[in-house]
């Protein structure tokens, strides 16, 4: 890396690129029964995930790389608000992981419950579609640690079976 890239390489806190977004889902949303097609949570959770990645990256094309498994705990239906919370996580060189939680609120009970939680991996691109360094992420409390703790160890185990 030449000494002008290097300079450009800052470190960026957790709450920089943080991002929530709710979203009413519609009929076109959902089955005839009115459940939320996970496919179309699963849309939204890459956006956000891409959106926090980009704010923590900045110059770079960002990509995702993978979704970790994801368990849809309780039903989204259409008319509820469909909630979602994204926070980097763990950066390494040009990959970083963000956590998406994902709620949905009923919206004549004013009650929400939590639906799911997402990690994405992503990876920042140059303008020749190689890998391209990111911002180191400057860790400011205890929960901050853990989860960048967490986050290293799923990837690590990421790595692992991609290996295999």
């Amino acid at each position: 890396m030449s000494e002008e890239s290097a300079q450009k390489i800052v470190r960026k806190t957790v709450q920089e690129s943080e991002a929530e977004t709710t979203i009413v889902m519609l009929p076109s949303d959902a089955n005839p029964l009115g459940n939320v097609f996970g496919g179309m949570i699963l849309k939204y959770v890459d956006l956000l995930a891409g959106l926090v990645a980009k704010r923590h990256a900045g110059h770079a094309n960002i990509v995702t790389a993978s979704i970790d498994s994801m368990t849809f705990l309780k039903p989204v239906y259409i008319g509820n608000a469909l909630i979602l919370k994204a926070r980097i996580n763990y950066v390494k060189r040009s990959s970083m992981e963000v956590e998406v939680k994902i709620e949905a609120e009923d919206l004549n009970k004013s009650q929400k419950v939590h639906t799911g939680t997402a990690y994405v991996t992503l990876v920042a691109l140059d303008e020749r579609g190689k890998p391209t360094e990111v911002p180191k992420l400057i860790l400011n409390t205890e929960e901050e640690e853990r989860r960048f703790q967490e986050g290293q160890e799923r990837m690590d185990a990421r790595l692992k079976t991609r290996k295999k």
